[in-house]
């Protein structure tokens, strides 16, 4: 039986706690830990959990978390920790959602894999099943670290298990249509030069927008025909943004150009050269673009050459798609687009090598003779 820990308030007006957090198992003896000088209670709640958080599992008064108490007092701190700022940003968004805060006001122990399975098919209801399974993959991480940390026995999203993960239509312009897109650009303008550059570029290196957005031409060896991709853009405003290393060390590369893409880039810094000062390459005005100005570029001309809307990324898609057509192999087509994996590519682009079996049948054809060679004698 454990003792119920109060927050009191001190004649001073300061806050402080006591806390249960087990028994010595060599002495047989109840632990406890007090705290004092909190300016607020609010304060000494968060280092109350906290204390609890780090402590022995086997109290059960750590069990009486609330999952918000949880999510602000241990989950958030520790998490900023493991992850890049630029990460951290964006999950912090998926932790404050709606659909997260459902949870806010159960205690983390109570949550029952019938509770996790009713919250699924409620999200699954509101939004794309990409974004469901992604919010779920949160919720998972969240009540993980609260079964590290012995507050929760089990974690009920491992036991319903992760909404399933629908395979996303890749979208790209074919070697035709972005032929169309070309016939659109004018390269006699200062910003239709800039467009030129910016389509001809992704389409035929197959960079991620922010490792091309964060591209400086020091990174770029017209000479070796080569791009060095060494760090990738974390764009907030004009005034805000970072080049932080890429998130794994496959996407530190070095990729190698075609002669045409050499001469788009010369000509392009010519060009830039002329009317801005920049050590970005893909700047009109000194400063990097963002990703919407990319985006825009790509529905423009999407527009006037009447071919189907793609994403930034599916410049991507597209760049790896002629590389198939090409007849690139798989392994090549990983070190290029800087791929951790080979099942990351397989996985990403198989379904494009739609005759491969066919093919190898191909080339199976004659290669032993028919002929039945003489039994020894």
């Amino acid at each position: 039986m454990t003792t119920k820990d109060h927050i009191t308030k001190q004649a001073d007006g300061t806050f402080s706690f006591r806390v249960s957090l087990g028994t010595d198992k060599r002495t047989g003896k109840r632990i406890q830990k007090r705290a004092s000088g909190f300016k607020t209670k609010t304060e000494a709640k968060k280092a109350r959990v906290a204390m609890l958080a780090a402590g022995i599992a086997d109290d059960e008064d750590i069990k009486q978390t609330k999952f918000v108490d949880f999510m602000e007092d241990v989950f958030k701190p520790w998490y900023k920790t493991q992850v890049k700022p630029r990460t951290y940003r964006q999950r912090l968004v998926l932790m404050n959602s709606e659909y997260l805060t459902r949870f806010n006001d159960i205690i983390i122990d109570q949550i029952r894999p019938i509770d996790v399975q009713h919250w699924q098919v409620s999200v699954l209801k509101d939004c794309k099943q990409s974004y469901a399974r992604t919010i779920n993959i949160m919720l998972g991480q969240v009540l993980e670290r609260a079964k590290a940390l012995g507050i929760i026995n089990e974690n009920p999203v491992r036991v319903v298990g992760l909404i399933k993960k629908k395979k996303a239509k890749i979208n790209f312009w074919t070697q035709a249509d972005f032929q169309k897109v070309l016939a659109k650009t004018n390269t006699n303008t200062y910003t239709g030069r800039f467009d030129y550059t910016m389509l001809w570029f992704m389409f035929m290196s197959g960079l991620r927008s922010g490792e091309a957005r964060a591209l400086k031409w020091t990174d770029v060896d017209l000479e070796a025909k080569t791009v060095n991709i060494n760090k990738t853009m974390d764009y907030h405003n004009r005034n805000w943004f970072e080049t932080p290393a890429p998130k794994t060390a496959a996407s530190r590369r070095t990729v190698a150009l075609d002669d045409d893409t050499i001469a788009c880039l010369d000509a392009w810094q010519v060009a830039q050269a002329a009317m801005v000062t920049s050590e970005w390459v893909f700047s009109r005005d000194g400063i990097p673009c963002s990703d919407g100005q990319f985006l825009d570029i790509v529905d423009a001309y999407s527009t006037l050459a009447k071919v189907q809307r793609i994403t930034v990324h599916g410049l991507r898609h597209s760049h790896v798609s002629l590389l198939i057509s090409l007849g690139e192999n798989p392994l090549q087509i990983k070190e290029r687009l800087g791929h951790e994996d080979i099942e990351t590519t397989l996985g990403t682009y198989g379904h494009l090598y739609p005759n491969s079996n066919f093919e190898v049948a191909k080339k199976l054809n004659g290669i032993f003779s028919k002929e039945v060679p003489d039994e020894p004698k």
